[in-house]
């Protein structure tokens, strides 16, 4: 079977993780089948609407590698995908439950339903409008909002996630359509929507299936056959005992892509918040998803948010792309998180730096902190040296002597490459007899006053002989 499946994001400021998740499983679906995913911008709510955001969800599923056969941009059959521009569309679905007796114009006013409400948490029963619709219905007009006349039954329907569900009666009411100002509500647009494009599966968030009786009884009155249900488990905060919120340490999308996350560790991981396919296997490319996806591995529990896990994917992904695509193709995607100080430097050499450190970064934007020695002379710190746990046992003289015999062995070398670089270092431990955490540790903080660099026969061969000397005799200067 062809699975048409459907995103259908609401442009109401930054786009969620949770949000994309629920684009990435549709998406793996229809491709998988050979079927369709059609992108639609349910835009109705209008007082949260958002200027901008939909061009932000675009750029987000383009960046994620999640194209859409139908949807804004593209075109399509059923066009227009905006809800905002189908409205005359779910007027005339509304009318006709309306005239089959399924639907009814409602002239009550809020201050009276605010009353009914009140009156029933009075009562301490839950409020259904359906036991305060009007007595007799009226004739609608503009401005007036129509209404569902539910029938209230039991329902049983079975969703691909959860199983088989069933409900009683008592969660059925008379839910909106059409609002007063004439815009759908969700229960009712997301219907007509998914009946006139098509739509074979729904997928959309757990916590809409304490609703799915009211959908159930809509496809019923309008004579729809049922489209396949798929709830998705919610993703969790990292405590495990709510849902994921921006106040749980969750960023956007956006925010990731800034701080130099790469889209193929952030569709790996979004996929395997929900699914796995069994197996011990954790690095995905987007065509072995589409490949290994089913319905059936997504679990029914919810999955906690693990940012660290993410990032540990971003660097098995930007090590995976140096590897197997070339310092190149990785180069290219760094080109915004270079630090300031590397503006007047080659690509050449840029590419030198990024082949020497690339294994060591968890995000692109961790390059303007991990290689800024490379670019500039970094300030001295004397107590970084005296100070270090290897070397904090010798006395300054000891360092200063060690450090001129350094000088001198590294101005006598002719080749200035990493494997006569090695070379030398491994004789200067035979002649200082000093242990390899000892004599390495002092080159190398003199040289770059970081936290951790490359290895050291690396660092130099990159940094140059006469950077690396300059750097050396400055310090042997300081002590």
């Amino acid at each position: 079977m062809k699975a048409v499946t459907r995103f259908a994001p609401s442009p109401t400021g930054y786009i969620h993780i949770g949000n994309v998740r629920s684009a990435i499983y549709p998406y793996l679906l229809a491709r998988q089948t050979g079927g369709k995913m059609i992108l639609r911008i349910e835009d109705t709510d209008r007082e949260r609407y958002v200027e901008g955001a939909t061009e932000l969800i675009e750029d987000t599923l383009k960046w994620l590698g999640l194209d859409w056969d139908e949807g804004p941009i593209v075109g399509g059959p059923n066009e227009p995908y905006f809800q905002s521009e189908r409205k005359d569309l779910y007027l005339e679905w509304a009318m006709k439950l309306m005239e089959s007796g399924r639907a009814y114009a409602d002239p009550t006013l809020p201050e009276k339903i605010d009353e009914y409400r009140k009156e029933c948490s009075a009562a301490k029963r839950p409020f259904l409008y359906r036991n305060y619709r009007p007595k007799e219905f009226v004739d609608w007009e503009p401005g007036m909002p129509i209404r569902f006349l539910s029938e209230p039954r039991e329902y049983e329907w079975h969703d691909e996630v959860m199983g088989d569900m069933h409900t009683g009666p008592e969660v059925l009411d008379d839910i909106i359509l059409i609002k007063k100002d004439g815009y759908p509500t969700y229960n009712f647009a997301h219907i007509v929507d998914d009946a006139e494009m098509g739509v074979t599966h729904v997928m959309r968030g757990v916590e809409y299936l304490s609703s799915t009786p009211n959908y159930l009884a809509l496809y019923e009155a309008l004579g729809l056959n049922r489209p396949k249900l798929v709830s998705l488990p919610h993703i969790l905060a990292p405590t495990g005992n709510k849902k994921l919120g921006k106040r749980d340490g969750a960023k956007s999308v956006t925010e990731y892509r800034n701080d130099g996350v790469l889209a193929e560790a952030m569709l790996n991981y979004l996929v395997g918040l929900g699914w796995n396919d069994g197996t011990e296997q954790e690095i995905y490319t987007k065509e072995e998803l589409v490949e290994k996806f089913s319905l059936d591995r997504i679990q029914t529990s919810g999955a906690r948010y693990d940012e660290t896990k993410l990032l540990w994917l971003n660097g098995q992904w930007i090590r995976r792309i140096f590897d197997t695509e070339g310092a190149q193709v990785l180069y290219d995607r760094t080109v915004n998180f270079w630090p300031e100080e590397a503006d007047g430097y080659t690509e050449e050499y840029r590419l030198k730096v990024l082949s020497i450190i690339y294994d060591r970064l968890k995000t692109l934007s961790d390059l303007k902190e991990m290689t800024k020695y490379f670019f500039v002379d970094p300030e001295i710190d004397v107590d970084m040296i005296v100070g270090n746990k290897f070397l904090k046992k010798m006395s300054e003289a000891e360092i200063e002597d060690l450090m001129k015999v350094v000088i001198h062995k590294l101005s006598d070398v002719k080749d200035w490459n990493a494997d006569e670089l090695q070379k030398v270092l491994n004789e200067l431990l035979v002649e200082t007899e000093k242990k390899p955490a000892e004599l390495f540790s002092l080159i190398r903080i003199a040289v770059s006053f970081a936290a951790f660099s490359p290895a050291l026969h690396l660092t130099l061969e990159v940094l140059g002989k006469d950077v690396t000397l300059a750097r050396l005799n400055a310090v042997a200067r300081a002590i």
